[in-house]
């Protein structure tokens, strides 16, 4: 069947024989590779700024969502952000549940497009939205280069 038909019948929609591979590599490309060597090296977290449009973002880009410029600029983000959003997980990422529930959030920084999604330093039942928090950096010695160099965030 090709895309252009149409089936009346869902079960042939649903099953594959053999197998699908799904290994891949995923890369953060070159403004992930200035955010996450800012965060390991300075215990920075960077943003990218347009000019053009004075609009920041985070996770950095390399070109503007609005006009396409090129962002060479990068900015510190402000040192409090501000939880968007909260769940709250009651298993860890292998299905197993954890001792106690952990809270996630989305957290935006004011003047800034986007936000860093981890997890959130209070007991899960005092987590909420509009929290003000500040990131909690791993010391310089156990920093590796990936998003696990924040810890969490903390209330502010």
């Amino acid at each position: 069947m090709t895309f252009l038909e149409r089936t009346t019948d869902p079960r042939r929609l649903r099953h594959w024989e053999g197998t699908l591979e799904a290994d891949y590599i995923y890369t953060s490309g070159l403004a992930g590779e200035r955010f996450f060597t800012a965060l390991r090296d300075d215990g920075r977290i960077l943003a990218s700024r347009c000019d053009a449009c004075d609009l920041a973002y985070l996770p950095p880009r390399l070109f503007c969502e609005r006009c396409f410029a090129e962002l060479a600029a990068y900015d510190d983000v402000p040192a409090t952000g501000r939880v968007e959003a909260v769940t709250v997980a009651h298993a860890d990422r292998s299905g197993r549940p954890l001792p106690e529930p952990e809270a996630w959030a989305l957290v935006s920084f004011r003047g800034i497009h986007g936000g860093l999604l981890h997890r959130l330093l209070v007991p899960a039942g005092k987590a909420r939205a509009g929290l003000a928090v500040r990131p909690r950096i791993r010391p310089r010695a156990m920093r590796t280069g990936t998003i696990a160099d924040i810890e969490g965030f903390e209330p502010a």
